[in-house]
């Protein structure tokens, strides 16, 4: 059976024939119309949020923002209608009367609204921030904050031009027990880091297979629900969430789960610029299914000091028998970190442990429960603890992104890392499992998340020599130009051709 992550690269290359450079001339078309007519905000002021996407993940802002004195959501937006009347009549029930948008540029012009919170797919995330910094809104950014590494940077760079307040989604920074966590390791209590390895280990049902182009659903704008993306014909049964698993609109798992735990080993790390090497190996295994993205891979972040590793599973799908990988006992989703004198555990987003060398907890944070066995080191200290989008309103009311937990260039960063894995298998081919194994065998760790990788694809049915793996290409970067070195073909990945009016400028 071909790869579809091979299969699907040409695809990926071939956008709309618009080159974007082209567009540079219409730089300022992201502007117009958006005035900087945010309000300076006081202590007391009420700050109006307008959320847009909310069909899935955006309902969770919704909860966080009603619960928060002082602000007000005033406006609702999605692309599609049905969702749209469902959100107005769900606040409705809330005594809370919202203005209701389709298009998020109209709500943008409001004067009503001081700030955006969305959760729309991802290929819109990085325009709608960069829109509100010119629109002189403050956002807040669902994870991963872009599409692409090009335009994460450049809403990073809008956030500062414009003096904006805009946090990224990785709840987990704003969680006690893992700033504690994070605090107590880069004092050195377990002296220097070895390697970092995070996991997301989460069952994915095939999307299904259809034959032909499928209907466009009805009160959906299609042009709008494209964006920046290219429009293409609906090939997948499913237009909501299965975006996730198309390269043009979503990032796989690496980019949908994944980065929640990335973000949570580059924090640890103390990282703060792009791996200066990064590989991979992967590929879309077990069903044959209209997904493109992989749902089994692992990614090697080799940076100098130590290397962080990310592992993705995704079968046995929930109606399939078969077995779902461990490590180290994890629940499937989690971050470890080995040390020179011990090693650390982060199960969730909001607790850890740490371990000595033999095995027996020294110290635990957050919410992780004391051992069955052996001493309890000691009831941690969660007082603190407030919400994400709390700390995000605290600094729009502060005007200090240094009080961000997840200030966007954060953000940034641990969804470029997702981005560049996933180039490397794009630009890779699949190979016999000798061959892949003869590579990675340099790399000790790599060789451990591949022989386990390889084990259980054969514990689910998949013989890796008949459906074999790609092996992703082996990059360097300059993480100071965010570019690849000597790499056309991967320098070309950092960013897509966007679709008029739907442009990230190249200067925000």
């Amino acid at each position: 059976m071909s790869s579809p992550v091979t299969d699907t690269h040409s695809l990926t290359m071939i956008h709309s024939n618009i080159n974007r450079r082209t567009f540079l001339k219409t730089t300022a078309v992201a502007a117009i119309g958006f005035p900087a007519i945010a309000r300076s905000q006081s202590p007391n002021s009420e700050i109006r949020v307008g959320i847009i996407g909310f069909g899935g993940r955006g309902q969770a802002h919704i909860g966080d923002l009603l619960k928060q004195n002082g602000v007000k959501i005033g406006a609702l937006c999605d692309i599609d209608e049905s969702i749209l009347a469902k959100g107005k009549d769900q606040l409705a029930k809330k005594n809370q009367d919202v203005k209701t948008f389709v298009d998020a540029r109209k709500m943008l012009e409001s004067k009503e609204i001081d700030a955006i919170s969305t959760a729309t797919p991802n290929h819109w995330h990085a325009l709608l921030g960069v829109w509100a910094c010119q629109a002189g809104k403050d956002s807040y950014i669902e994870k991963p904050i872009s599409h692409n590494v090009f335009e994460g940077r450049v809403l990073a760079e809008a956030a500062k031009k414009y003096g904006r307040i805009v946090q990224c989604g990785t709840q987990s920074r704003s969680t006690v027990g893992l700033h504690q966590a994070v605090a107590w390791t880069q004092a050195g209590n377990l002296g220097k880091l070895l390697w970092a390895r995070g996991t997301c280990y989460k069952r994915r049902a095939s999307i299904g297979k259809v034959d032909g182009e499928q209907p466009w659903p009805a009160g959906i704008d299609r042009d709008l629900w494209f964006g920046p993306a290219p429009i293409k014909p609906l090939m997948r049964k499913k237009l909501h969430y299965d975006w996730h698993w198309v390269w043009d609109t979503g990032n796989g798992d690496l980019g949908n789960q994944g980065i929640h735990q990335m973000d949570i080993a580059r924090w640890f790390m103390g990282e703060m610029e792009l791996s200066p090497k990064v590989w991979s190996v992967g590929g879309r295994l077990g069903y044959v299914d209209d997904g493109e993205t992989p749902n089994t891979m692992f990614v090697v972040h080799d940076y100098a000091k130590a290397p962080l590793i990310f592992e993705v599973r995704g079968l046995p799908a929930a109606d399939q028998k078969g077995d779902m990988d461990k490590y180290r006992g994890n629940n499937g989703v989690g971050v470890y970190l080995q040390y020179e004198n011990g090693y650390v555990v982060v199960p969730d987003y909001n607790s850890a442990a740490a371990f000595g060398k033999d095995g027996k907890m020294v110290k635990r944070f957050g919410s992780f429960p004391a051992p069955k066995d052996g001493p309890d080191p000691g009831k941690p200290d969660n007082s603190g603890q407030g919400s994400h989008h709390e700390n995000w309103t605290k600094a729009i009311r502060t005007r200090k992104a240094t009080e961000l937990n997840a200030e966007i260039l954060e953000g940034h960063l641990s969804s470029a890392l997702c981005h560049t894995g996933n180039i490397s298998l794009l630009l890779g081919k699949k190979q016999a499992p000798g061959a892949i194994l003869e590579k990675v065998k340099a790399h000790k760790e790599a060789t451990d998340s591949y022989e386990r990788m390889a084990e259980h694809l054969g514990k689910n049915g998949v013989d890796i020599a008949k459906e074999q793996l790609t092996l992703g290409e082996f990059l360097t970067m300059n993480p100071k130009t965010e570019k690849f070195i000597d790499n056309a073909a991967a320098d070309k990945l950092l960013t897509r051709e966007y679709r008029a009016p739907y442009v990230v400028p190249e200067k925000a």
